[in-house]
């Protein structure tokens, strides 16, 4: 279980950096080691190393945002989790009799019903990722509604795509260049637009 920094400080989920700040600067303060009697020193700088910890990501933006983002990940595992579990001990709550024709046909049902565990938990899964991906997407959403500017780790896939784009970009450029009135319009304008001429030579000069 992911430690809940926002319980350590006393505030709520949806608290302002001000009033993380207030709450840091006053436990802070309550449990400073040299302000405790010496047999309550030691247990006093385990909580402060908590409060600090705590502090430092959630006075981050970036670090809160992906914190509120794990936790609330981890909540609806167990929540998944907790509603599996009892999907499955349900059946196994029932009184079974070998003298009772109804119970014997309960127990075959749940055999049955047990015989397909790969298929239940591909199920599971799915209807977990889902619920996952929603949570995820309306928290990013009200990220957004309250301003919040979402920056997304790009990965070594986004940086070929871009490079690709750039690429292909300069060879239609190119292209386009080796038309005849194209090149007369550039050759005019590098005679006669001397910011256009100055941008030419600095972009010539680099690549010598």
């Amino acid at each position: 279980m992911k430690k809940n920094y926002y319980d350590i400080l006393q505030v709520n989920k949806n608290a302002s950096s001000e009033i993380i700040e207030k709450a840091y600067k006053v436990l802070a303060k309550k449990y400073h080691p040299d302000l405790q009697p010496e047999e309550n020193k030691e247990e006093a700088e385990d909580i402060l190393k908590e409060i600090n910890e705590a502090y430092e990501v959630l006075s981050n933006t970036e670090k809160r945002h992906s914190y509120d983002a794990s936790l609330l990940s981890e909540e609806q595992q167990e929540q998944t989790s907790s509603a599996s579990s009892q999907q499955y001990q349900q059946p196994s709550q029932q009184q079974y009799s070998p003298n009772n024709y109804q119970a014997e046909q309960q127990s075959q049902v749940y055999q049955e019903y047990s015989s397909r565990p790969i298929q239940e938990q591909s199920y599971q899964e799915q209807l977990q990722q889902a619920r996952q991906k929603a949570y995820y997407d309306a928290y990013i959403q009200d990220l957004k509604n309250r301003g919040y500017k979402i920056r997304y780790k790009k990965s070594f896939k986004d940086y070929f795509k871009t490079f690709i784009a750039i690429v292909l970009t300069i060879l239609v450029l190119l292209l386009i260049y080796q038309i005849p009135f194209v090149k007369n319009l550039f050759a005019d304008l590098y005679e006669e637009n001397e910011i256009f001429h100055f941008l030419i030579d600095i972009i010539i000069n680099f690549f010598k």
